[in-house]
C-alpha cells in the first residue's frame, strides 16, 4: 500500500471545507486561495483547485464577481453565498465531531 496515495486522499477529503474556510468573510481570488493552501502544507496545485471552485459555484455556494487588476488581466473574486456559509457553519460542526472522534481513536494506542 502507497502512503503518499492515502496522504493525498486525504487532503483531498477536505478541502472544499478548506476552501470555504478561506472564503470565509473575505472575497478572494483562486490564486490568493491557492496561496494560502500551500502556506498551510496542502499540497494542491491549479489544475485541482479550479474544477472545484467551479463545482462549488454551480452547487450555490459560491459566487464569483470580476474585479479589474492593475497588474494584468481582471480578477475572479469568489465569496460565499448565504448557502454556503450555512453548508460551512455544518462542516464545521461535522469537522469538530470527527477531529474529537479520531482523536480519540487514535490516542489509545
Amino acid at each position: 500500500m502507497n502512503v503518499e496515495n492515502t496522504k493525498a486522499q486525504m487532503r483531498k477529503g477536505v478541502l472544499e471545507y478548506c476552501i470555504l474556510s478561506i472564503l470565509n468573510g473575505k472575497d478572494k481570488y483562486a490564486s490568493e486561495i491557492l496561496e494560502t493552501l500551500k502556506d498551510a502544507k496542502m499540497l494542491v496545485v491549479e489544475g485541482t483547485i479550479y474544477p472545484l471552485l467551479t463545482r462549488l459555484k454551480n452547487a450555490g455556494l459560491l459566487s464569483y464577481r470580476w474585479e479589474e487588476s492593475t497588474s494584468g488581466p481582471p480578477r475572479k473574486y469568489y465569496a460565499l453565498t448565504e448557502t454556503g456559509i450555512l453548508f460551512l457553519k455544518e462542516l464545521d460542526t461535522t469537522w469538530d465531531e470527527l477531529r474529537t472522534a479520531t482523536n480519540l481513536v487514535t490516542q489509545n494506542k
